[in-house]
């Protein structure tokens, strides 16, 4: 995700090498990847893709993460078919390429996969996490679906709406202290409209020394200084979700 200033900021990181433990299905006018748990559950989790697309295998590997936890996870293609950014692109084109993949506008991808996930996978409870471009959608979500247990918006750039308070479900935002798309000011403009306005649990951690990305695009392994962050973020999202989904 990018903000006005900085338009080409999202590097893919460590593209892992990994084949997935789900499937693809079809859900209505869209491909989906669904992983189911070990034990039968009602709990569900959507996990939104970044700008990289619903195929990438970091987003998939974060999704069986939280299946192996006990949830039907599913990763939507929310771009509908449409390319997703590639690594290599001319950046410059970036801003057109977005203004076609807004991530406030997925209600009817949603509502389809809020469908499929009660009539085929059983599923009572549901959460939603988000990452970059997600991110964003995972907290438009968490203002207009009130019937959802609990977000998680993973560096979801917050400057370009001035409503990002109205939540109606807890959640829980991560952002990186060194994330050249989203300022600390920016995160400290929402944390204090939330303070003033929230109505509802919401959490707010600031990663020391991380960048754009470290949740789902960095190894464990890519450095001794990184992992301990990693790991406490992923368990930090995981803890959110079995408190509240």
């Amino acid at each position: 995700m990018a903000n006005e200033a900085h338009p080409c900021p999202c590097d893919i990181g460590h593209r892992l090498e990994y084949g997935g433990m789900g499937q693809e299905v079809q859900v209505e006018h869209i491909k989906a990847y669904v992983t189911k748990p070990p034990f039968h559950t009602d709990k569900a989790v959507i996990v939104i893709q970044d700008i990289f697309g619903w195929q990438l295998p970091n987003t998939r590997y974060m999704a069986d993460l939280i299946a192996g936890n006990g949830y039907t996870t599913i990763v939507p293609d929310f771009f509908v078919g449409q390319e997703p950014w590639h690594p290599s692109g001319d950046w410059s084109t970036f801003p057109e390429w977005l203004k076609t993949r807004d991530a406030r506008k997925i209600d009817k991808e949603l509502d389809a996969v809020l469908t499929y996930l009660q009539r085929q996978c059983g599923a009572r409870r549901v959460g939603v996490v988000g990452f970059c471009w997600g991110g964003v959608a995972a907290h438009h979500v968490m203002m207009t679906y009130p019937g959802l247990r609990a977000g998680v918006s993973v560096y979801g750039i917050v400057k370009d709406s001035e409503d990002v308070h109205s939540l109606k479900n807890p959640t829980l935002f991560i952002f990186a202290e060194n994330d050249a798309v989203i300022p600390l000011e920016q995160v400290s403009l929402l944390t204090q409209k939330l303070k003033k306005h929230c109505k509802v649990e919401y959490q707010i951690k600031t990663f020391s020394g991380q960048t754009h990305g470290f949740v789902h695009r960095k190894r464990e392994d890519c450095s001794a200084e990184d992992k301990p962050y990693i790991d406490e973020a992923r368990r930090n999202l995981l803890e959110w979700l079995h408190k509240y989904v």
